[in-house]
């Protein structure tokens, strides 16, 4: 049977502060792709995007930021990937509805993609489309793009008050897009006065950083963060030496530094890469330094700073997975399926000779996990969240806080427990769309407990309902933590030793590289895999 599909010249128009816009409805779902909510030049500020007469088309998604080094199709079984054209002027959003009445108050969600500060877009994963969760729960459902990697986080402030906050500017370009949804989702159905926002990985991060910029108070009222955004800030790169390295490689004077606001992306790029080669920076610098930095209009990481008061106020969920890049890595020639003793034997040389005592902690974290999950854990977010979460609940906030971690084992290869990623199908109601998380008797379960928890919290803020056990939030006396499993239970500090002696007994975790630039500027050498 045919879906009913609906695209005229007068509908779905919506009417925006700037001027009018035409999406699509496909089976009462309405939609709008590509919808430009500002301009910016290069290292600067984004500025509201000039008024328009007629009717813009908003059926084509908008161009997504560039980023370095080309994309390698690998892992797409585990985390299905699109890519899309890039440019730099990449502020777009796109908006899912059911209702165009300015009456009709929906809850707004927003999400910010993930890969880091530097990769990724509002598309670039499979599961990020928003129209089953606008469908599921409701609600309005608002992707963005915004500027990343050197468009987005070069310090150029020491050469001209312009570029005062250049070292902010992809988050300005967040802000941005959150002060287009207060000004304009009423015309969506949505209720500015309402509005979540929600990220995974990267995207943890942006949250994480806007319950620090005071100039996002008040544009956004619950927040979740998703396998991302609880650690420090960590050191501060200071960017001058690079631009100044570039503007020698490029033959410009340092006089000359606004020639940078000119030249391609890719010439950009090339001599950033070579000027970190010259002055031999460690490549695993580069993540570290795209990304929001202090400096007033940032207040800074609240593990550095402490909390600002408008986070104080906003009521979060900060979550994480059970296994989260550790899944990636494998356990050698096992698997599930191995023999017992060949699995004792892994776990015990995986911990020095502590196998024992490691196998009694983690079954009394894990009960009915398989063994080599041990070996597993996940040391890229659960042990910041739970700090972060401590630091919050003594600090007596305003609102509450809630955290969860998905434990599922998928059937994918005899048996992969949760990778980074993995929860957003399940978050985002689109296991439709994702091969590996379907799992017969298990999927439409913890669907809809971890979608229908998004859309209460985004309603109340409060994410329990009655397809869940008791959510409880997170408490200095009770630290709580819901875990989404075949069979889901609230559990109380139940992995904090695990952790601990995992950490203590097992091997140093190798530095996260997965957004390093390229090791070459050849064009040919570029490719890298994407693990998010």
């Amino acid at each position: 049977m045919a879906r009913k599909f609906i695209c005229r010249k007068d509908y779905p128009v919506a009417e925006t502060r700037a001027g009018k816009i035409r999406g699509f409805e496909l089976d009462g779902i309405i939609t709008f792709h590509g919808i430009k909510y500002a301009d910016a030049k290069r290292f600067q500020p984004p500025q509201p995007v000039e008024k328009w007469q007629g009717v813009k088309d908003a059926t084509n998604y908008g161009p997504v930021s560039p980023t370095y080094g080309d994309p390698i199709p690998n892992g797409e079984l585990l985390i299905p990937h699109r890519f899309w054209p890039e440019n730099e002027n990449c502020q777009y959003l796109n908006v899912w509805t059911q209702s165009l009445e300015k009456t009709a108050k929906k809850p707004v969600l927003v999400w910010f993609h993930g890969g880091g500060f530097a990769d990724g877009s509002s598309i670039e994963q499979v599961a990020y489309e928003g129209d089953e969760l606008c469908k599921f729960g409701d609600v309005v459902v608002v992707t963005v793009n915004h500027r990343l990697n050197i468009l987005g986080f070069l310090d150029m402030s020491s050469f001209d008050r312009k570029y005062e906050n250049s070292v902010n500017a992809g988050m300005a370009d967040i802000v941005a897009s959150l002060e287009w949804v207060h000004e304009n989702i009423a015309a969506f159905g949505g209720d500015p006065d309402n509005v979540t926002i929600f990220g995974q990985s990267g995207g943890g991060g942006k949250v994480h950083a806007l319950l620090q910029i005071p100039a996002a108070t008040g544009l956004f009222h619950k927040a979740m963060m998703m396998s991302g955004g609880c650690g420090s800030d960590g050191p501060i790169v200071d960017h001058r030496p690079f631009v100044l390295e570039m503007l020698r490689l490029l033959g410009y004077k340092e006089t000359e530094f606004e020639k940078l606001e000119t030249i391609s992306y890719s010439l950009l790029m090339k001599a950033f890469n070579k000027a970190s080669q010259n002055l031999n920076i460690p490549m695993t610098w580069h993540p570290v330094m795209w990304r929001p930095v202090p400096n007033g209009w940032y207040l800074g990481s609240p593990m550095d700073v402490g909390f600002s008061e408008n986070a104080k106020k906003i009521p979060t969920i900060a979550s994480s997975v059970l296994s989260e890049f550790n899944s990636f890595g494998g356990t050698g020639n096992l698997t599930p399926l191995s023999s017992e003793e060949e699995k004792l034997t892994y776990v015990n040389d995986h911990f020095n000779g502590h196998g024992q005592e490691m196998l009694e902690l983690f079954h009394k974290a894990y009960p009915g996990k398989d063994i080599l999950i041990s070996t597993q854990l996940d040391f890229a977010h659960r042990p910041f969240l739970i700090k972060y979460l401590d630091a919050r609940a003594a600090g007596n906030p305003e609102a509450p806080a809630y955290s969860y971690q998905l434990g599922l084992t998928f059937d994918v290869n005899d048996g992969v427990s949760a990778w980074h990623c993995s929860d957003i199908p399940f978050v985002f109601h689109n296991t439709c769309r994702v091969g590996n998380a379907n799992i017969e008797g298990v999927t439409d379960q913890i669907e809809e407990q971890m979608a229908g928890a998004l859309i209460a919290f985004a309603r109340t803020g409060n994410p329990n309902h009655g397809d869940m056990p008791q959510w409880n939030p997170y408490t200095t006396e009770e630290p709580v933590t819901m875990v989404f499993d075949r069979e889901s239970s609230l559990r109380c500090d139940f992995d904090r030793e695990l952790l601990a002696k995992a950490a203590e007994y097992g091997p140093e975790w190798p530095e996260f590289k997965g957004l390093e630039p390229p090791k070459s500027d050849d064009e040919e050498e570029n490719g890298r895999a994407w693990l998010y």
